[in-house]
């Protein structure tokens, strides 16, 4: 429970991270922002098991204080671009030979421990949508952070990004149902919430693959 409630915790300060950088900039405290996550990722260094994921979150969290200190607006406005990076990594290698299965199916396999015929692949075209979403979304803040406004940059990482989530969610689901009729698919509250309860657990598996 304690690691769900972290989970959750970590979460929201993502979700909220846009809005925290567009109040710093406001204040003329810019650089507060990635000084928490640096924080946070610092915190989420000594709790790692893996010396490989400590080094990682170690470095993450130093170049986040350093450019905290010296560069404050493009380090706020980059750190989205290695979030993007980063859910784009952990999609894309479980389709990589030999890293399987994808991410999606992963989770599938929670919901339907007997697996239907066509499913696997499905969920491999559905992870390569995932990964190639994120791909473009880092594209688009990596642009916004260096010749965007402030307020476009803002609009797109808090809001659109999340806009494009919902819709890509909803569509699936729609399309699932016509793809694969009478597979008996759970309702979307069911699968958040397997998700939420399982997702830190998969997140680990998929780096020790």
């Amino acid at each position: 429970m304690s690691g769900i409630i972290k989970g959750m915790t970590v979460i929201c300060l993502f979700l909220a991270y846009p809005y925290l950088v567009y109040r710093g900039m406001e204040s003329g405290m810019v650089g507060l922002a990635p000084a928490i996550f640096a924080g946070v990722y610092l915190f989420q260094a000594f709790t790692a098991t893996k010396i490989k994921i400590r080094i990682y979150k170690i470095l993450i969290a130093i170049a986040l204080l350093l450019g905290a200190y010296y560069i404050q607006s493009i380090t706020a406005k980059v750190l989205p671009v290695l979030i993007q990076l980063m859910l784009m990594y952990f999609f894309g290698r479980t389709l990589l030979k030999g890293k399987g299965p994808s991410l999606i199916e992963s989770f599938v396999r929670l919901e339907f421990p007997e697996f239907p015929p066509g499913i696997s692949e499905y969920c491999r075209q559905l992870t390569l949508l995932w990964t190639d979403f994120f791909a473009f979304n880092a594209i688009m803040c990596l642009v916004l952070a260096f010749w965007g406004s402030d307020f476009w940059w803002t609009l797109y990482n808090g809001i659109v990004i999340y806009l494009m989530i919902g819709l890509l969610v909803i569509g699936e689901y729609i399309y699932r149902h016509f793809r694969f009729p009478g597979l008996g698919i759970p309702d979307p509250q069911s699968t958040i919430k397997t998700m939420i309860v399982n997702g830190r657990k998969i997140w680990m598996d998929i780096q020790e693959r």
